[in-house]
C-alpha cells in the first residue's frame, strides 16, 4: 500500500472516534494489552510524561516537549486529532513519523491485528509506542486520547501525571457531573508517581485528593503556586510572560488561555527539576541556564514542535486567526479573547460537530460578528443548515456554505484590511481551513 492508501485504510476500515462518534469508540484496554505484548511493551523502553485533561492538554504536552527537547533529550511527542497529516500525531524532536514507518508497521501488523477489530486509537497508540522505541528517544510526552481511566494510553506508568483541567465534555462516555469526569481523568494517577493538576474546583479537587491518596502518589495543584505572577498578549502574536523564579519570557503561542497553560507547565518543570530531568531555577547556581532553556523553548514551541490551530495568526490585514477550542470551557476563554479584538468589523467561520454543547458555546458567542456557519469534512459534523437555524435563536446572523473552503472563499471578499477573522469551534474546521493554506 502506499501511505495514501495506508491512511484510507485506517480511516475507513476501523472504528474511529473522530469521525463516526459513538461507533468509532470502544471502551477498555483489552486490545490494547494484547497489543502491547504482542509489540514486547515497547513503551518501557523510555520514560513517558502523560497528559489527561478536558482543554490544554496540547498546549502543554507541546510545551514540555520542546523544553525537554532544549534540554538535549530526543523527544516522542504522541497526540491527537490530527490537523492536516496522520503524521502529525506521532513526533520525534519534532519531526513527523515518515510515511514509510507508517505504511510498513500496518503491512507488518495487521495479520495480527484484524482479528481483534481494533478501534484507529488503539493501532495509532500501538504503532506511536513502537516507533519511540524504535527511535530511541529518551522521553516521550503521551497525551490522553479520551477520558483517562479507560483511554488506551493508560498502560505506560509515567515519571510524571499531569490532568490540566476539568469541564463539560464527551459527557455520554465519562459522567454527567465535573466530579464524575474528574474521576475517569483522574484514573491516569498510577502508583507513587506525582501528579500536577493544573487547575481544580471545590467539585474536581476533593476527586483528586482521594485518588491521590489512594494511589499514594504525591499530588501539586499549580493553582497553589503562581509562578505565572502575570501576561501580557503581543499585538504581533503570543505572550510576555512575568515569572516569579524565570523572569519575563516571551512565549509564541497566543491565547488567553495559554497563561493557565503556561502555569501547568511551569509547575511540571519543577517537578522534572526535583526528579533530575530538568535545571531546579529556585537554586542561584541554575536560574541563568534554566531561563535560557525555557526561554529558547517557549518561544519556539511552534516551531520546535509542528503545534497548530492555538490562536494562530495566518495572515495580517486583514487580521485571520484560527482555534481548535471546541467546547465550553475552551469557548469561555476564546469569546472573551474576541470581545478585545480591535476592528472594523469581527467575522466568524464557525463549526462544531453534534456530539459537542453547541448551546452552551453560541451563548458565549459574540453578537455583532458577521457569522459563516459551515461543517467540516467529518460525519459527526453539524449541518450548516441546522446550525444557522440553532444560531440564529441566539441572536447570531450569517449565511451557510457547505464547506470551509467556500466559507472562507467568501467571507475573504466581504472582509476589508481593518477588519478580524476568526475561523473555529471544531478543529476538524480548524483542519479543513489550514489545508487550504498548505
Amino acid at each position: 500500500m502506499t501511505y495514501q492508501e495506508t491512511c484510507q485504510y485506517l480511516f475507513n476500515q476501523m472504528p474511529m472516534f473522530e469521525r463516526q462518534g459513538d461507533a468509532g469508540y470502544k471502551e477498555g484496554l483489552t486490545n490494547t494489552l494484547l497489543l502491547d505484548e504482542h509489540l514486547g511493551h515497547p513503551h518501557q523502553s523510555y520514560a513517558t510524561i502523560h497528559i489527561a485533561g478536558t482543554n490544554g492538554k496540547g498546549s502543554c504536552s507541546h510545551t514540555i516537549a520542546a523544553i525537554l527537547q532544549e534540554c538535549g533529550y530526543k523527544v516522542g511527542l504522541y497526540t491527537s486529532p490530527h490537523l492536516v497529516d496522520f503524521r502529525e500525531r506521532i513526533r520525534v524532536n519534532g519531526q513527523p513519523i515518515s510515511e514509510l514507518y507508517v505504511t510498513q508497521f500496518v503491512e507488518r501488523e495487521r495479520a495480527f491485528f484484524e482479528p481483534l477489530h481494533p478501534s484507529f486509537f488503539e493501532v495509532t497508540t500501538a504503532m506511536a509506542f513502537q516507533y519511540f522505541k524504535d527511535q530511541h528517544v529518551d522521553i516521550a510526552v503521551i497525551e490522553v486520547g479520551l477520558g483517562g481511566r479507560l483511554d488506551c494510553t493508560n498502560i505506560i506508568t509515567p515519571i510524571v501525571s499531569i490532568i490540566t483541567n476539568i469541564s463539560f465534555d464527551h459527557t455520554q462516555y465519562l459522567g454527567d457531573t465535573l466530579a464524575k469526569i474528574a474521576a475517569e481523568k483522574a484514573g491516569i494517577i498510577k502508583r507513587g508517581v506525582s501528579v500536577v493538576i493544573g487547575e481544580a474546583n471545590e467539585e474536581t479537587r476533593p476527586v483528586f485528593e482521594a485518588k491521590a491518596k489512594e494511589m499514594n502518589a504525591p499530588i501539586v495543584f499549580a493553582e497553589d503556586y503562581q509562578e505565572v505572577i502575570s501576561a501580557d498578549s503581543l499585538p504581533g502574536g503570543g505572550m510576555l510572560y512575568h515569572t516569579r523564579n524565570n523572569g519575563i519570557l516571551h512565549g509564541d503561542l497566543s491565547g488567553a488561555y495559554q497563561v493557565k497553560n503556561m502555569n501547568t507547565v511551569m509547575c511540571v518543570a519543577f517537578h522534572l527539576g526535583m526528579i533530575g530531568y530538568l535545571s531546579i531555577c529556585e537554586k542561584p547556581e541554575n536560574q541563568e541556564k534554566c531561563r535560557f532553556e525555557f526561554q529558547r523553548a517557549i518561544e519556539h514551541v511552534t516551531t520546535t514542535t509542528g503545534l497548530m490551530g492555538r490562536w494562530q495568526i495566518m495572515q495580517q490585514n486583514p487580521r485571520v486567526v484560527c482555534d481548535t477550542g471546541h467546547n465550553v470551557g475552551g469557548w469561555q476563554y476564546l469569546s472573551k479573547q474576541l470581545q478585545q479584538q480591535q476592528c472594523r468589523q469581527m467575522h466568524i467561520i464557525f463549526g462544531m460537530v453534534s456530539d459537542k454543547d453547541l448551546d452552551g458555546v453560541l451563548q458565549l458567542l459574540p453578537k455583532k460578528a458577521i457569522y459563516y456557519f459551515t461543517k467540516a469534512d467529518n460525519k459527526r459534523a453539524i449541518n450548516e443548515a441546522d446550525l444557522q437555524l440553532q444560531a440564529a435563536k441566539h441572536g447570531l446572523l450569517g449565511e451557510r456554505y457547505p464547506t470551509v473552503r467556500e466559507a472562507y472563499t467568501q467571507c475573504m471578499k466581504n472582509a476589508l484590511r481593518d477588519d478580524f477573522v476568526f475561523v473555529g469551534g471544531s478543529s476538524y474546521v480548524v483542519g479543513d481551513f489550514l489545508k487550504i493554506f498548505k
